[in-house]
């Protein structure tokens, strides 16, 4: 579902306070030269996790689901010099990709990009010791968000910040679709965090050059 004009208001917000630079133009181009869809977050929604980076004075992040690395370079530069981003990627593809984009953009001190499932990877971060993270993105397979959102919370620390993506699916969220495993995983997902104490969340509508979407953004409070 789309609007031509959702999408000019989208373009002005863009053109006028979100501004692309060669770096993430790049980023775009090559991942559509490599053949890898073309579902990254809009610019101006690159410029809101910025923002939200900023605004938690996050030093440590964590993405699931990296794609080409657009986003990754959105949440990468609200880092300081000393942060750490981690980002999980299942498709080799993808991963390599992502890597030189992020290197293009003088990211690669900064981020790390892991490959496989995340479901494996990210028992491999708390072992490792990788968190606590100070914000989690989530913007991968939409079948496994509850468990995304667990393993945030494990990963987390009281104040840590969780973004998921994509949790509107253009309005369906709001009835039942038994046969549509993303609309499943995300109303497991929000039945998890309704009866989830450690966590205050609340989830906004979108429209844009992504359609009709939304965002769920939530705080570990213990």
């Amino acid at each position: 579902m789309t609007n031509p004009q959702w999408m000019a208001v989208d373009q002005y917000f863009t053109e006028t306070i979100a501004p692309a630079d060669e770096a993430l133009t790049a980023a775009l181009a090559d991942s559509t030269a490599a053949g890898l869809p073309e579902i990254a977050v809009a610019p101006n929604q690159g410029k809101l996790l910025h923002l939200l980076a900023r605004m938690q004075g996050a030093r440590n992040v964590l993405e699931i689901g990296t794609l080409g690395g657009y986003s990754t370079i959105w949440l990468a530069r609200a880092l300081p010099a000393d942060g750490r981003l981690i980002t999980l990627e299942y498709s080799p593809v993808h991963a390599d990709v992502a890597r030189a984009n992020i290197a293009r953009a003088g990211l690669d001190k900064i981020v790390e990009v892991r490959t496989g499932a995340a479901l494996d990877t990210l028992p491999q971060l708390e072992t490792e010791g990788a968190g606590p993270f100070d914000l989690v993105f989530i913007d991968a397979d939409k079948v496994n968000n509850a468990h995304y959102v667990e393993w945030a919370l494990k990963l987390s620390h009281p104040g840590t910040v969780i973004i998921v993506d994509n949790v509107v699916r253009n309005g369906r969220i709001a009835t039942e679709h038994a046969d549509d495993p993303a609309i499943t995983g995300t109303r497991e997902m929000f039945d998890l965090i309704a009866r989830e104490p450690r966590l205050d969340a609340t989830a906004i509508q979108t429209v844009g050059t992504k359609g009709y979407d939304g965002l769920l953004l939530a705080r570990v409070t213990a």
